[in-house]
């Protein structure tokens, strides 16, 4: 029996499980009854577990007839502060929160993934590490349970992680090798000024006309700084002044986020995105407070690993749709867990026009096609197993 046969047997306990999932959101680091059923469910299936890591995060042993190497597999948990507008049975029942971006799909696969290697132990030639993780949504959870420990004792030599794909239909999947998705940096700046009436704007410093003329500028970055086949994006996303119609405010802050694949790249944005800021903000007397904090590095594919998944990919779904070149600005905090050994992100498509089921990540319709997840449990599980035979040596960082 192959592991899609596997999958396909127990294809309603998979979807039974999103579903109850989907209906108990949990924002981050409160994923408490989600992490409670993770934790119970791996020990039924006989793994070591380790519970409380970075709060809610769960952590499940599975050793195989080696003890080495290891593979780290990563499932996020958390959902989003979001009204549901589904409308369908299993509806949040958690007012104002939402899985809506398939999260519950990536702990229902993460523990039918468990199911069928715990039943194939002899299949494995290294050890799993199951990582439930919480926080993924901006919170820093992958970066906590690193911190914490999770690539330690034992010690990982893998990483895999898995996202469903509202954007392409069932059968497609996304297997980058190289840069697949940006890494992010939040910016804050405060600009200072000098408050006064609205009908003696010289007697103040306007800190809101400076914060205009920098947003402006900083639009030349990309244009004028950014090498034309580099990609990158700087989104000023919140801008925050005033009291009153009438009053020229003291401050002005504006925020938003740096996104980029290569890390020279960043350094460079970075550099313009001060430099800019601070002169410009002097040029109009005021004066300026930057602050800027990394949420996530890029998602960085070993090709190595890709080539062992993509044959996994083949082997499970005959009729699959591969795309090795998808890229996306948008970010994932499993690059923390990857950073520094050798990783594997693939992209799961769970869309279907015909029924409704292609509303985008974080909108409040978001749903999956369900078809997707035997075949990304099949998959995770085959490429498992064979990143564990073939032990590959890193080929990219």
């Amino acid at each position: 029996m192959t592991f899609l046969d596997e999958a396909l047997k127990i294809k309603e306990e998979i979807i039974t499980l999103r579903r109850d999932f989907h209906s108990h959101p949990e924002l981050g680091f409160e994923e408490k009854r989600t992490s409670k059923i993770v934790g119970e469910t791996l020990e039924s299936l006989g793994l070591s577990v380790t519970r409380g890591i970075a709060e809610t995060g769960v952590i499940g042993i599975l050793k195989g007839i080696k003890e080495s190497p290891v593979l780290l597999l990563r499932f996020d948990m958390d959902a989003l502060p979001i009204v549901e507008e589904t409308g369908v049975a299993y509806a949040s029942k958690n007012p104002g929160v939402m899985h809506a971006c398939g999260h519950d799909s990536h702990v229902a696969i993460g523990l039918s993934v468990a199911k069928l290697l715990a039943a194939n132990r002899d299949l494995l030639q290294g050890t799993i590490k199951f990582v439930f993780q919480p926080a993924e949504e901006g919170g820093g959870g992958a970066e906590r349970m690193v911190e914490a420990g999770v690539l330690e004792n034992p010690k990982v030599d893998y990483s895999m992680g898995v996202h469903v794909w509202n954007d392409k239909p069932v059968g497609w999947y996304g297997l980058t090798r190289g840069p697949a998705m940006a890494g992010a940096e939040i910016f804050s700046v405060e600009i200072q000024g000098k408050g006064a009436h609205a009908a003696s704007p010289h007697q103040g410093i306007d800190p809101v006309v400076a914060v205009a003329q920098i947003i402006t500028a900083l639009q030349t970055i990309l244009s004028r700084n950014v090498p034309p086949l580099e990609s990158a994006v700087v989104s000023v996303c919140q801008v925050e002044t005033g009291t009153a119609f009438n009053i020229i405010p003291q401050e002005a802050n504006f925020s938003g986020t740096i996104r980029t694949f290569r890390p020279e790249v960043f350094e460079k944005v970075k550099q313009r995105f001060t430099t800019i800021v601070n002169d410009v903000a002097s040029a109009f007397d005021c004066q300026a407070e930057i602050k800027i904090k990394r949420i996530t590095y890029p998602v960085v594919n070993d090709p190595a690993l890709v080539d062992l998944m993509a044959n996994a990919v083949e082997a499970v779904d005959t009729n699959a749709v591969m795309d090795f070149s998808l890229q996306t600005m948008g970010s994932e905090d499993f690059s923390f867990m990857m950073h520094d050994i050798p990783g594997c992100f693939i992209m799961v498509g769970s869309a279907n026009p015909e029924k409704g089921l292609n509303y985008g990540h974080h909108h409040p319709k978001f749903n999956i096609d369900e078809a997707c997840l035997p075949y990304a449990v099949a998959i995770m599980a085959k490429g498992a197993v064979e990143i564990l035979k073939n032990n590959p040596k890193m080929t990219l960082l």
